[in-house]
């Protein structure tokens, strides 16, 4: 995603302007939803090799994009997590070979979880085809990033024989830049 987004860069980009769900699922929650990974080639770095191929999770996500003074959101996105290349455990190694240092109770976020067709693309950018097929939402506005006063939706869940755990919704205004007044 032109590389972590200028101008933040690798992972910063991920820190800026997250929200976080109210809603906590614990791993033995999710352990009926567990899934293959996608085959991982080239091969990793032993450092990140796995024993088995289950280690991801099923879980469904959908993220939604609702202009100011509108009712109606617009779905942009569904896809799942299971679409991850890279699974939790081998993005907590290698945040931590390089010193990074993590602690009990820290957060970590996955990234951009993307699908194989267009309608599961994760982000914008990709949506858009970096900005140059604009977005067109229900009331007819076009995005190709996200504007101030947009609400941002984000939903979650897994789901298997008649067994449905929730992670809830997970919203956020985009507000416009302060203007402290400076000058040049």
């Amino acid at each position: 995603q032109q590389w972590e987004y200028v101008p933040l860069g690798p992972f910063n980009a991920k820190t800026f302007a997250s929200s976080i769900s109210p809603w906590i699922v614990t791993l033995e929650a999710l352990e009926p939803f567990k899934t293959s990974s996608p085959n991982q080639e080239p091969k990793p770095l032993a450092y990140l090799r796995e024993d088995n191929n289950s280690n991801s999770y099923d879980i469904n996500l959908s993220v939604e994009i609702q202009p100011e003074n509108s009712d109606q959101a617009d779905v942009i996105c569904e896809t799942n997590f299971k679409y991850m290349y890279w699974s939790m455990a081998q993005q907590l190694a290698h945040h931590t070979i390089a010193g990074c240092n993590v602690q009990v109770g820290d957060l970590m976020g996955s990234g951009t979880i993307s699908g194989p067709t267009p309608d599961s693309y994760g982000s914008l950018l990709e949506i858009t085809w970096n900005a140059t097929k604009p977005l067109t939402l229900s009331n007819g506005e076009q995005r190709t990033f996200i504007q101030d006063g947009d609400t941002v939706i984000m939903k979650g869940h897994c789901e298997k024989d008649g067994l449905r755990i929730g992670f809830g919704a997970v919203s956020g205004k985009i507000l416009p830049a302060i203007d402290f007044g400076f000058t040049e």
